[in-house]
């Protein structure tokens, strides 16, 4: 059975078959190895780059949201920063209340 990550890697190989793209041509348009390129699509790159997903997905035309779906960055914070360790996210959640509490402050005052 395939993994998110190997799907995902199928994805990203058949779009670029489709549009008659060398790895070297993928390079050269995006500015990423084609070493990376071609350890994304085997499946070898576990925790891929949220930047590199989305420049891919404008190359090939691809939801980018669907990309990251498969990537495993399943929200919005993940997608822009990356996978977090749960100390990290308990840290950006203590740190928004104390934004939001700031915020409540002037807005009452």
């Amino acid at each position: 059975m395939s993994t998110k990550i190997d799907k995902l890697g199928e994805l990203l190989a058949d779009a670029r078959a489709r549009r008659k793209l060398t790895l070297r041509a993928v390079q050269d348009i995006v500015g990423i190895s084609n070493a990376y390129l071609s350890q994304l699509e085997t499946g070898k790159v576990q925790s891929p780059s949220p930047v590199v997903l989305h420049k891919l997905s404008e190359l090939y035309e691809l939801p980018y949201a669907t990309v990251l779906e498969l990537a495993s960055y399943d929200n919005r914070l993940a997608a822009r920063v990356g996978k977090t360790t749960p100390e990290e996210e308990d840290a950006i959640v203590e740190y928004l209340r104390f934004i939001r509490s700031k915020k409540n402050r002037r807005d009452r005052a």
